[in-house]
């Protein structure tokens, strides 16, 4: 590997939301797949990208939109060189559903959770 050169990461993807990307335009797949790739490689996605400290720190939402509607992919950065996408929706207002900031609260609350239990187990192991 190239000093300096991010390893590249994976992405998880949380629930449904890959399944939702999928049946979207694909216009806005196409774009949203372009960022994620860049993220991938530890570079700034090209979509329009807005912090969201009400869901949890260290995640983000990625906006993009055609003249049918909004489309935002709300993610958590960058953890052990994995992307965790934890909700996938799309919208008709400027308001984002409080429904769908209780998905990805609740996603990011079982990915936190899995976190957790490898730190513990990787613990417990390495002992070993």
């Amino acid at each position: 590997m190239t000093a300096g050169k991010v390893k590249r990461s994976s992405i998880s993807w949380e629930g449904n939301s890959l399944e939702t990307l999928q049946g979207w335009p694909k216009p806005i797949r196409v774009d949203f797949g372009h960022s994620l790739n860049l993220m991938q490689d530890g570079e700034a996605p090209k979509s329009e990208v807005r912090p969201m400290p009400s869901i949890g720190s260290g995640v983000f939402e990625l906006k993009e939109s055609d003249d049918r509607a909004w489309y935002r992919v709300i993610y958590l950065s960058r953890i052990n060189d994995v992307i965790y996408v934890l909700h996938c929706f799309e919208k008709k207002t400027r308001k984002t559903e409080r429904r769908d900031l209780a998905t990805a609260e609740q996603r990011l609350s079982e990915v936190r959770a899995r976190l957790r239990l490898g730190k513990r187990d990787e613990k417990r192991n390495h002992g070993k």
